[in-house]
């Protein structure tokens, strides 16, 4: 789909702060630090925090309620991602000589192959303000459950139906997956932890105002 930039994608009105709808949810915004693809901040990420559309936060609102009594919390890595930062990620793929991160996240790809083969997209869901990058955490331990690849892992191995890890693991993603689609989210082929609110109330507005509580509440 093309981006349209429209009007209203510095307006910040149909979006809430994730943890004031969910308050149980985990949050490592990783674009807000330098633990990600790139090795630094990602532009539009001011502060550490989770902001998505209202319709995407109470549906997983009902999702996080489903997991806690079965034992798991949700863990979100990313949520809405601004357009800034996904034009960073363009300008990343054509810099060749930067491969700081290269064996922590794509260690089998040549980087402009992320693009080519569907992990970094040039028009984001994310920047439409209803998909969310997680994982799920168990209640017992406090850890992470493992689901046979790290977040943005870009490989093979992070594909939901890849069958070269355990069955405890394919189980794990499995979970995530039933919970999130029964929900009303649509996954994605290539990354276990990527999901997208089927019934998005922007289809077609790429917003660019900053993650910031601040901007959000003014």
């Amino acid at each position: 789909m093309k981006a349209e930039y429209k009007s209203e994608n510095m307006d910040p009105s149909g979006f809430v702060v994730l943890a004031d709808f969910v308050p149980s949810i985990i949050q490592e915004i990783r674009y807000h630090s330098s633990y990600n693809f790139i090795g630094e901040r990602i532009d539009g990420y001011e502060d550490p925090c989770a902001l998505i559309t209202k319709e995407a936060a109470r549906a997983l609102k009902s999702a996080s309620a489903e997991l806690i009594v079965q034992g798991y919390r949700l863990k979100v890595f990313d949520a809405y991602r601004p357009v800034c930062a996904v034009k960073q990620f363009v300008l990343w793929g054509i810099e060749d000589q930067d491969i700081r991160m290269k064996p922590y996240f794509y260690p089998e790809l040549e980087k402009q192959e992320l693009f080519s083969k569907g992990y970094i997209a040039k028009n984001s869901s994310h920047s439409r303000g209803s998909a969310v990058d997680l994982t799920l955490v168990d209640m017992k331990t406090g850890k992470e459950v493992d689901m046979g690849s790290p977040f943005d892992l870009f490989s093979e191995a992070s594909h939901p139906d890849y069958k070269g890890i355990t069955e405890e693991q394919f189980e794990n993603r499995m979970l995530l997956q039933r919970v999130m689609v029964r929900n009303g989210f649509d996954t994605l082929f290539c990354e276990w932890w990527h999901f997208c609110l089927h019934n998005e109330p922007y289809p077609e507005t790429y917003f660019e105002f900053p993650v910031s509580i601040e901007y959000l509440r003014k």
